[in-house]
């Protein structure tokens, strides 16, 4: 049943234009998780599609009696309401009747109105959704139901709303970062409720674990167009990397064909038969095609950062409280070179002010941190940038530095910068005030990166980044050669990066964890019986990017098995494109030398892996 029909909309601002003749469909039971880069227009796609904003061309139409809840990035809710009455103040039947209800509660004496409210609790069963609206706010950490929204946190205000779209039981839901302020549990707990939910879904999310597990259709908005995947991240990311390589192989073809109707173009025929002129036409087709420039970027950045000496942080018997609310109670470490450690936790165990203590932001109430003399921190805070007015991009990274020094004598400049973490050259002169939020967290990292730091610590990160920062941002950190210290709720973005946790359980409590998030899962499960369950379902075959520890191996072992699965899913992926440009027969001689010297390296590369990854499977036994 179709429940929404997109056509052929588009929006621009000014001479820029986001997009144009996009046009699709939701239908009942989809899971739509919408992917694209910071500023090419999400959130303006998105608000269209609400209704929240008017397209520049083309119309939405929406099934009849259709019931649609939408939850932005910044919610606008009643300052003056409570949390209890803004819960209340849905649309939703069975929430006035157990409002009803819990006002008769609170009069007595009243028994004629309080046996009319629990006649209707009971007719319409209105108990069981009592308990589960209950549920959710416990959840989602809402518990003080007197609290007034004027009182809340900024990721308070976004829980609240969220637990009221799923109270309100729309047929279509419309999600803008749900993950955003929520800690990993709460995140979990949700990839759960969606799963057993009967909601229709589009959302724009980063969280590429909450896409793989929740989605199942992944539509790509990109330069303009829309492509979409029927199945979860995992598949998108297969099947747009086939897509990637079909678009080059077409490309190729085009450049030489363009090559020859160049040369006949050049002599000009003065005879414009309509054969000609048809050929004409078809030439300029050709040429948009094979002039075509994919924009994507990555990183590889090898900097060459500031020495460390021996000495680089250490915490002596280091305790912290804020009246009743313990954070650290004579917490104790030493960092060594290159350690690469995420922080998890509840929110309001204390991650932040962890953060802040170590980086001299905030004393502590007992103990000592000490900071090597050669440890220079680059510190990204929640907080972000904050800009001059009329400031333009380039100008608020030359404030910080004009160039990172390279290896070998190299250097990259303030703008080489920020190209590598897409802001091209025409973007490096608009006004600050005209970035997206993601693109103004973008140009925040660069800022802390352009100071060539030792010691990187990171608080959130992730938040309001498009999936391509995040890869360029991981590229980046995998490569970084000193110590790491970062907070986030992106599992799959700890997973790649870290391998050690702090674990803030609150109370003081920190347990020190010797691998990254999905293992430290693994252990959880694994030591008490009410997660057997999970474990079972985890052990079911599925397709995913993820994969099961291995048994017989050590850590390091398993990371290494993992890594080369996927190394050579990639060469081999390569060697197709170079035999499918043999195939095509159109190289000169050249040109054959030097993809037949890239074919045998390669071949040798598979070689050599395959050999390592027998031998690593032999330990699986």
């Amino acid at each position: 049943m179709n429940y929404v029909s997109v056509e052929n909309i588009a929006k621009a601002f000014g001479e820029r234009v986001l997009f144009k003749n996009i046009s699709f469909g939701i239908n009942e039971g989809q899971k739509i998780g919408f992917v694209a880069k910071n500023g090419t227009g999400k959130t303006s796609l998105l608000d269209i599609i609400a209704g929240d904003e008017e397209p520049d061309e083309g119309q939405v139409v929406y099934r009849k009696n259709l019931k649609v809840s939408f939850l932005p990035q910044e919610p606008n809710l009643d300052p003056a309401l409570t949390i209890e009455q803004t819960i209340f103040a849905s649309d939703n039947e069975t929430l006035q009747i157990i409002n009803n209800y819990e006002k008769a509660l609170q009069n007595p004496n009243d028994t004629e109105a309080y046996q009319h409210a629990f006649e209707k609790m009971e007719a319409t069963g209105a108990w069981d959704f009592e308990t589960q609206y209950k549920q959710i706010l416990f959840k989602l950490k809402l518990e003080d139901l007197s609290k007034k929204v004027s009182d809340l946190s900024g990721g308070q205000k976004k829980r609240l709303a969220l637990a009221n779209i799923l109270l309100s039981k729309p047929d279509l839901l419309y999600l803008d970062e749900p993950t955003n302020h929520l800690d990993l549990e709460m995140i979990e707990w949700l990839e759960e409720y969606f799963a057993k939910e009967n909601f229709t879904l589009f959302m724009v999310t980063h969280d590429r674990y909450f896409l793989e597990n929740v989605c199942n259709e992944i539509v790509e908005l990109e330069d303009g167009k829309l492509y979409s995947y029927k199945g979860n991240y995992a598949y998108y990311l297969d099947n747009k990397e086939a897509r990637m390589s079909n678009e080059l192989t077409a490309t190729n073809k085009a450049k030489q064909l363009y090559k020859k109707e160049l040369d006949w173009m050049r002599r000009q025929p003065k005879a414009r038969t309509t054969k000609s002129k048809s050929r004409i036409d078809d030439f300029y087709e050709i040429k948009e095609r094979a002039h075509k420039r994919r924009n994507d970027h990555e990183v590889q950045l090898e900097i060459n950062m500031e020495r460390m000496g021996s000495k680089i942080l250490e915490l002596h018997k280091v305790s912290k409280r804020f009246e009743d609310l313990v954070i650290l109670d004579s917490f104790e470490y030493v960092f060594k070179k290159g350690e690469r450690i995420g922080i998890i936790g509840k929110n309001g165990t204390g991650k932040s002010t962890f953060l802040n203590m170590i980086t001299g932001n905030l004393a502590p109430d007992q103990g000592k941190v000490v900071i090597g003399e050669t440890i220079k921190f680059g510190y990204y805070t929640q907080s972000g940038i904050t800009v001059k007015e009329g400031q333009k991009v380039i100008d608020v990274i030359r404030e910080f530095g004009d160039y990172i020094p390279l290896k070998k004598g190299r250097q990259i400049s303030a703008q080489q910068l920020l190209e590598r973490f897409l802001f091209d050259r025409k973007k490096q002169y608009d006004f600050v005030e005209k970035l997206s939020g993601g693109e103004r967290k973008r140009l925040y990292l660069c800022t802390v990166l352009i100071q060539n730091p030792n010691f990187l610590i990171l608080d959130e990160p992730t938040n309001d980044l498009d999936i391509v920062t995040l890869n360029v941002l991981e590229n980046f950190l995998l490569d970084f050669p000193g110590c790491l210290l970062v907070v986030s709720h992106d599992r799959y973005f700890m997973d790649k990066i870290v391998d050690h946790l702090f674990v803030f359980k609150g109370d003081g409590i920190i347990q020190d964890f010797p691998g990254n998030y999905t293992d430290y899962r693994v252990y959880e499960g694994s030591k008490t019986p009410e997660t057997s369950t999970l474990k079972e379902e985890d052990s079911k075959p599925k397709k995913t990017w993820k994969k099961d520890n291995k048994a017989g191996l050590s850590y390091n072992e398993q990371k290494e098995f993992n890594r080369i699965e996927r190394e050579l899913k990639k060469l081999e992926l390569r060697k197709k494109e170079i035999e499918l440009i043999f195939e095509k027969g159109t190289l000169d001689a050249n040109k054959i030398n030097e993809e037949s010297q890239k074919l045998q390296h390669i071949i040798q590369q598979i070689e050599e892996k395959e050999m390592r990854w027998l031998e690593l499977s032999e330990l699986l036994e």
